[in-house]
């Protein structure tokens, strides 16, 4: 959901000049998203919008790639691709083979993301382990972070 909510904010302060948190409060729940204005503002901070001067003096929010870098999609698929070996479960617990060192970057950036049915992750120098909710949820998300990996090896 809170993956949605930011592509929708971003699609939204792009084709409309939104400069009130307000604005864009009333903009998503329009769009079908109930927030509240503590979550707007968190994922303002979270997207690191900033308020722009327009052509015509009036000001509006826009993306900026100044600042602290936030886990972003592209950064997960990254740092996954480059960290893990392999994904395996047994049960309802799903085993992310890392090279070594790695493990921590890798269950960083997963624990970043909002997953369905995750209890709860441990990580050690090349492996972490996710917890799940029940053996089904341990497959689907192995399907899942399979397609981030470059090959089992």
């Amino acid at each position: 959901m809170k993956r949605a909510r930011h592509k929708k904010i971003l699609e939204l302060i792009e084709k409309m000049p939104i400069d009130r948190q307000e604005e864009l409060i009333n903009q998503l729940k329009e769009s079908g998203f109930e927030v509240t204005q503590a979550t707007v503002s968190r994922d303002i901070r979270e997207l690191q919008l900033v308020k722009t001067t327009t052509g015509d003096g009036s000001y509006r929010y826009t993306a900026s790639s100044i600042g602290k870098r936030v886990h972003t999609p592209s950064r997960f698929e990254t740092i996954f691709r480059e960290s893990v070996l392999k994904v395996d479960y047994a049960g309802n617990m799903v085993l992310v083979k890392c090279f070594t060192g790695m493990a921590n970057a890798a269950c960083e950036v997963f624990d970043a993301r909002i997953w369905k049915d995750v209890v709860g992750t441990l990580s050690g120098d090349d492996t972490f382990l996710i917890l799940m909710r029940s053996q089904e949820a341990s497959e689907n998300i192995c399907e899942e972070l399979k397609q981030y990996i470059v090959l089992e090896r």
